[in-house]
């Protein structure tokens, strides 16, 4: 399948999101020309002030499960990148989180092949939730030849009583499952990549006027660097097989996703490497909560191998060091910072 070049027209789904935003920005910035799917007008007007340009229109889809939700919006489009899915672990009935992300996943792919010929590539954005295995030991090197199969079946078998973790990773995983499966039953004239990030940080530029309300991974970090000394427990501080990325590193997986000719038909773990919250203290300096300094070194964690993103798509992922002081610095500059 040829490369997607600008200035070819992308749709953008869930655009007023955290990695959503970035991914907008990264398409603009390369020239492309950018439609953008939000909720609300507010959210839309909120891009539209951010980027400033010409090149960023966006239309409203209040409900990405609903039957043909996206049937105006991919009209004319040239590419699609599908990031519109929930991520959070509060879910009581797992069906809050599975039905949207499989329907919307779907429906998209269903609406390009219904309305937009032109569609070339798309590229969905999925999770190391949909490879990982946490019955597996620490240690593990996860590649995407790995699936979730754990999750699904706890959630198939327990319900409610699930673990939330479980219920968001079930959600992915079946979500993606969901997106192969119709490219295999459908047969379609465009091809799909996914992007599967671990956890995400990076520099917020969506709209968020609380922290209450920001996005899961960046609230972790805010929680953390906000707790007094002593507050975060031993275990939590040195949990083991946490992988970051930076999202920037992920709006440009998505960019190289659709340009790289190679990509097509391919999952992509994007990961810049494991960390513990200990590691992300050590590097922030006082007044942040100090924790156990240096008590994280050395730890054993299970590792998503990121080798085929760095090959085929060309990334040098961001250090740990850049992408936890760049999301402290993103808190800070919106007033939320530890006080000295």
């Amino acid at each position: 399948m040829p490369a997607i070049k600008a200035p070819a027209t992308v749709l953008v789904t869930g655009a007023s999101g955290f990695i959503a935003v970035w991914v907008c920005k990264t398409f603009l910035e390369a020239g492309y020309t950018v439609r953008g799917t939000v909720r609300s007008a507010s959210k839309g007007d909120y891009l539209v002030d951010l980027f400033k340009s010409d090149k960023f229109s966006y239309v409203i889809v209040d409900d990405i499960a609903k039957d043909g939700a996206f049937d105006e919006a991919v009209k004319g489009v040239d590419a699609v990148a599908h990031t519109a899915s929930p991520f959070h672990f509060q879910a009581d009935d797992p069906q809050t989180l599975i039905e949207p992300a499989v329907k919307g996943t779907v429906g998209i792919l269903k609406s390009i092949q219904k309305n937009a010929p032109g569609v070339q590539r798309v590229v969905v954005t999925s999770s190391v939730a949909a490879i990982m295995n946490t019955s597996k030991p620490t240690g593990t090197i996860y590649t995407e030849n790995d699936w979730n199969e754990l999750s699904v079946r706890e959630v198939e078998e327990k319900g409610k009583g699930a673990a939330g973790g479980d219920k968001y990773r079930a959600s992915k995983t079946l979500a993606e499952k969901a997106a192969w499966a119709e490219v295999e039953t459908q047969k379609p004239s465009w091809d799909l990549a996914t992007i599967n990030p671990p956890m995400v940080f990076g520099p917020i530029l969506h709209q968020v006027d609380d922290p209450a309300n920001l996005n899961t991974s960046v609230a972790m970090v805010y929680k953390i660097i906000h707790a007094k000394e002593g507050e975060t427990p031993k275990e939590t501080l040195l949990q083991p097989n946490m992988n970051f990325v930076d999202v920037r590193d992920v709006a440009l997986a998505h960019l190289r996703a659709l340009e790289v000719p190679e990509a097509g038909g391919q999952r992509f773990i994007a990961a810049g490497g494991a960390l513990c919250w200990q590691d992300a203290l050590d590097i922030l300096p006082p007044p942040h909560p100090r924790g156990i300094p240096g008590a994280g070194k050395g730890l054993t964690h299970s590792i998503f191998n990121a080798d085929k993103a760095r090959k085929i798509l060309g990334i040098n992922f961001k250090s740990m060091e850049e992408s936890v002081k760049d999301t402290e610095l993103g808190l800070r500059k919106r007033g939320w910072g530890v006080a000295a």
